[in-house]
């Protein structure tokens, strides 16, 4: 297997979510600003504007982008881009303590730098889209806005989990699950909560707006690591019990059973 340094695979993983924010929070600019001015419909407050049509170019634009990432730098540093992801891998033992924390630092990289290249690219008219920021909508609460977040990031992670990490999997697949069920995701809460299932995602139109001037969100931020943390913590962990064969836990239990290495 070829190995690649660290600062290699932390590179991919600032590249990939980059791309995966840029792509993502430009197509929401993009359909609030071809929307702009649409009426809303009286006395129905969960309609922002954008349509289940709009909302679906938003998930294939950010399933799409992970998509095409996974297939070009799974091979490099597994395509993470998500420091949820990336947590939850570490607290199972399937990620190195210095591996975590240079991945956290190029994801949250990645995802500042492209919302500082949404606003320079679209304008200042993008401030007024929140440069594809998450939050809550109407009607909803704080504490549903992360039990929100955390079960839909514990799709995703399931879909890693069973496409990427677990090698008994067929190969070739994970991009494209992995890519649908965020797409998926985004079209079924988008409404609720924007569908962020990643800190990193959160953070840089969060970042970018503070310093340009846009919506200060800050007060939300704690949403987007609690519940995608949560849930993808869940879904690790809940997915290594379920695909551990109970052959292989009682061979393991025999092995370490006391008195079985004078057998």
């Amino acid at each position: 297997m070829v190995e690649f340094s660290l600062f290699k695979r932390s590179l991919a993983e600032l590249i990939g979510t980059y791309v995966l924010v840029f792509l993502g929070t430009g197509a929401v600019a993009t359909a609030v600003l071809l929307l702009q001015g649409q009426a809303l419909i009286p006395g129905n407050e969960f309609n922002v504007g954008l349509d289940i049509a709009a909302w679906l170019a938003i998930g294939l634009a950010f399933g799409l982008a992970i998509t095409a990432m996974i297939y070009v730098f799974g091979h490099i540093s597994g395509t993470h881009i998500n420091p949820a992801v990336s947590i939850a891998l570490w607290a199972t033992k399937r990620l190195p303590t210095k591996d975590l924390i240079a991945y956290m630092i190029a994801q949250f990289t990645g995802a500042a730098l492209a919302s500082f290249s949404v606003y320079l690219i679209w304008g200042a008219r993008s401030l007024a889209t929140g440069l594809g920021a998450t939050s809550m909508f109407a009607g909803v609460s704080y504490w549903q806005a992360i039990l929100c977040e955390a079960v839909a990031t514990f799709f995703l992670m399931l879909a890693i989990m069973g496409t990427a990490v677990d090698k008994r999997s067929p190969h070739g697949w994970a991009g494209l699950i992995i890519g649908l069920v965020v797409a998926m995701d985004i079209v079924v809460i988008g409404n609720i909560t924007g569908s962020s299932l990643n800190p990193a995602r959160t953070f840089g139109p969060y970042l970018a707006d503070f310093l340009l001037g846009g919506a200060n969100l800050w007060w939300q931020f704690p949403i987007y690591i609690v519940g995608p943390v949560a849930g993808a913590l869940a879904a690790a962990v809940l997915y290594g019990y379920i695909s551990t064969a109970d052959a292989e836990k009682a061979e393991k239990a025999t092995i370490d059973s006391p008195g079985a290495k004078h057998v």
